[in-house]
């Protein structure tokens, strides 16, 4: 598994372990140098030792980059799959914007704008577990 406790940047490649090992996909549309609560979630939220541990043990973690700064760009495939990801799961552009998703693609639940509490959101994810 490519993403264990690790931020991937492969939908597709998730899908495919997500279906091996019965995972859920938590994929988080974020504007990595621009969007205020995308950094602050990202650093209280998803770098806190208590997601970690959770996400190691029941999720796979994709990140959908948009940062608007010539030096962050990513490369042009990368860019073109997050577009595609955006057009499927965040048609609205919402930033930051996280969504559950099942191994079939199917999404579970949304969660829009920054979560200020780690258990709470931990809590909201093993509902779909």
């Amino acid at each position: 598994i490519l993403f264990l406790g690790d931020w991937g940047l492969d939908f597709q490649q998730a899908l495919s372990d997500s279906k091996q090992n019965n995972r859920l996909i938590l994929l988080n549309f974020s504007g990595s140098d621009w969007c205020g609560p995308c950094i602050k979630l990202k650093k209280d939220v998803f770098e806190s030792e208590e997601f970690k541990n959770f996400s190691a043990e029941k999720l796979l973690l994709v990140r959908a980059d948009f940062p608007r700064l010539k030096k962050n760009q990513l490369d042009k495939s990368q860019q073109e799959k997050n577009d595609v990801l955006a057009e499927k799961y965040n048609p609205n552009g919402k930033f930051p914007l996280t969504v559950l998703i099942d191994s079939k693609g199917k999404v579970l639940h949304e969660w829009d704008g920054y979560q200020s509490s780690v258990s709470k959101f931990i809590l909201e994810i093993k509902q779909f577990n």
